[in-house]
């Protein structure tokens, strides 16, 4: 996972924004100035209020800001979302003895928009992906499809999992056939690994024979393991979970779109383990 991004949901739009409400009485940082430098350095500043002769308050500012950057600028804005969080830490927003103090009510939201997304908020104002090593069952299950929703819409952090060496389409399917068959031999190649999930589900790859009259939807299977191989195949084998995910030849438009497959694979692999639990 990349170390200065984010996910952003509606959810933890509404909840980052209630960090930075306005105070009820006095003041409280970060300030609007403080804002408008994290808004100008991330790109974002289409989105801000201010620049169309608005004036808010600064949750309804940061509101405006996220909501366009995810439709604009999404990676834009969920480098936004790390960065604020960090500026928040550093004015002492998450800390109950400071003028600053956010809320408990606010953090505790925060705290769940993000680990429904799978990311840890810590009492610190820490904010770092969860560690899957340690999960299992329907609670990997969970964070595995926190990881899909942010691979389908194309950011490559979603490609990758934090404290491990699997890309996102490896660690679904070895967690599928943990859950299927109670273990999973590491030494298998990805193709053989792929293959041993799909079937464990009941789904078709191209050596399973074609049958007469047949649904449609079994060519869609076959070819969508077919493009989870052919993906893999662009993924960087050196790296370890952090970094690039793909070989350098693979363009910016190529790997959103690989990325996006990686996310439509594994959604399907979890959907259809989820009917046969």
């Amino acid at each position: 996972m990349s170390s200065n991004k984010a996910p952003v949901n509606d959810a933890i739009i509404v909840a980052v924004a209630q960090l930075v409400n306005d105070a009820q009485s006095g003041t409280r940082e970060p300030s609007h100035s403080d804002l408008e430098f994290q808004i100008n350095r991330g790109g974002l500043s289409g989105g801000d209020p201010k620049t169309q002769g608005q004036t808010v308050g600064k949750a309804k500012r940061v509101r405006a800001v996220l909501s366009w950057g995810v439709d604009n600028a999404p990676d834009k804005a969920e480098a936004f979302v790390f960065a604020l969080i960090g500026l928040l830490r550093g004015k002492g927003g998450f800390r109950s003895g400071s003028s600053n103090y956010a809320g408990d009510d606010a953090i505790f939201e925060a705290r769940e928009a993000f680990r429904l997304e799978g990311y840890v908020l810590s009492d610190e104002g820490e904010l770092y992906a969860s560690t899957l090593d340690n999960l299992s069952g329907v609670r990997l299950t969970v964070a595995l499809e926190a990881y899909v929703r942010r691979a389908q819409r194309g950011s490559e952090d979603g490609a990758l999992l934090v404290g491990t060496g699997k890309d996102l389409l490896e660690a679904t399917a070895s967690h599928i056939i943990t859950e299927k068959c109670g273990h999973y031999s590491h030494q298998a190649n990805f193709p053989t690994l792929l293959s041993q999930a799909f079937t464990a589900l009941g789904l078709a790859t191209p050596q399973t024979p074609a049958q007469a009259a047949e649904a449609p939807q079994r060519r869609v299977e076959r070819s969508l393991y077919e493009a989870g191989c052919a993906v893999n195949a662009l993924r960087n084998k050196t790296g370890t979970g952090h970094g690039i995910p793909f070989v350098p030849s693979v363009s910016d438009d190529e790997a959103r779109a690989a990325v996006q497959l990686i996310g439509i694979v594994s959604g399907l692999l979890l959907r259809a383990l989820k009917k046969t639990s």
